[in-house]
């Protein structure tokens, strides 16, 4: 099923004279660039249309307001990302991602973390973006401060998620310990075109999960065979005593879809067996761990496909709206041996807690 039949409609945006002339501008030269290297027309298809949805959301933005979100830096950042997905995502300069990953922060001239934050913070509505359980993030940060691990089991709504947890931490007051959280990442964001310079600027462990190991028997022992040396490098950070380490995991295993029948977006129900390993791993690695559920709302920002496409390469969506970030009291140490599942169900209440709070707020922020 291709993208274009299973992503929802773009949204509406009446853009300034100036706006649809830089945009225009932009495309065009893009066209000519396309044309110039014989581009497939579905490639050309799909970056006109990210084109056209980032304008439209950071034309949204300056409508609201942000008089400093100019045409100028919609074409520039834009541009920036696609040149460097055309640099690093394909051909013989795609970027190679090992089982762990280090953010770029001086790559060939360019900050790639800076560079992600700085291409979505513009289409987030930062001021009208609540971020609740302020004393628990504290928390965490002092536990870091501390050397001990933390491990925040979130739920996944949109390509752009380790760019809202930073500038949210950001907001926090927290943004150089934004800058250090490890993702756990599957393999479309090492792998897809334009994702690749996002995650070239995050810390990542790479892991294929279960239901795209097993999509592929051929592959499916050196797949198994990767996850085994990434679970190894996770366990040689969290063993580190003389720093702490933070890391986000979406337990479900991929983001939350929208409901094409009520248009409500639930939270996909966490995986017994990813929180029993991250508990193993803690056990394992002889140093004081805590487990937190970060809930977060992101999926306007950059609505994914309806459903699971086991392919790379998705159209684009990017929107200018309000996002948020919750995170819980430290998690209970519920169950036992046999009752593990106490302990998932009690990380997914109080996840789906925090993301009903933050989804009234910002109903309450946008009427």
């Amino acid at each position: 099923m291709s993208s274009e039949t299973v992503t929802p409609p773009p949204t509406e945006v009446e853009l300034s004279a100036e706006f649809e002339a830089v945009r225009d501008a932009t495309i065009g030269k893009l066209k000519d660039q396309m044309g110039a290297i014989d581009a497939k027309p579905e490639l050309v298809g799909s970056l006109v249309h990210f084109v056209t949805e980032y304008f439209g959301a950071l034309g949204a933005s300056n409508a609201h307001g942000n008089k400093d979100i100019t045409a100028e830096l919609a074409a520039k950042n834009i541009v920036g990302a696609i040149q460097h997905g055309l640099k690093y995502g394909m051909g013989k300069t795609k970027y190679r991602f090992g089982v762990q990953h280090r953010a770029l922060r001086d790559y060939e001239g360019d900050d790639f973390y800076k560079f992600g934050c700085d291409f979505f913070r513009p289409a987030m509505d930062v001021p009208n973006s609540p971020v609740h359980g302020k004393e628990n993030i504290d928390e965490a940060m002092e536990y870091l401060k501390k050397g001990h691990n933390v491990v925040l089991f979130a739920n996944h709504q949109s390509e752009a998620d380790p760019q809202v947890v930073s500038v949210m931490l950001e907001k926090c007051g927290y943004a150089e310990e934004a800058a250090d959280v490890f993702f756990v990442a599957g393999h479309k964001v090492t792998t897809d075109t334009l994702a690749i310079p996002f995650s070239m600027g995050r810390n990542l462990i790479c892991i294929h999960s279960k239901k795209h190991i097993d999509a592929d028997l051929e592959t499916k022992p050196l797949k198994s065979k990767q996850n085994l040396l990434a679970m190894g490098q996770m366990l040689n950070l969290l063993k580190d005593p003389e720093k702490g380490c933070m890391i986000w995991v979406a337990p479900s295993g991929g983001r939350d879809r929208r409901d094409v029948t009520t248009n409500e977006v639930p939270i996909a129900d966490f995986d017994q067996k990813t929180i029993d390993m991250f508990r193993l791993m803690g056990n394992k690695s002889k140093q004081p761990m805590h487990y937190y559920s970060m809930s977060m709302v992101s999926y306007n920002l950059c609505p994914p496909p309806d459903f699971v496409e086991a392919g790379t390469g998705e159209q684009r969506n990017v929107r200018f709206v309000p996002v948020g970030l919750t995170l819980s009291k430290e998690l209970e140490n519920k169950g036992g041996v046999e009752s593990r599942h106490l302990f998932t169900e009690h990380a997914q209440e109080e996840c789906q807690k925090g993301y009903d709070d933050l989804l009234e707020a910002i109903s309450k922020i946008s009427s």
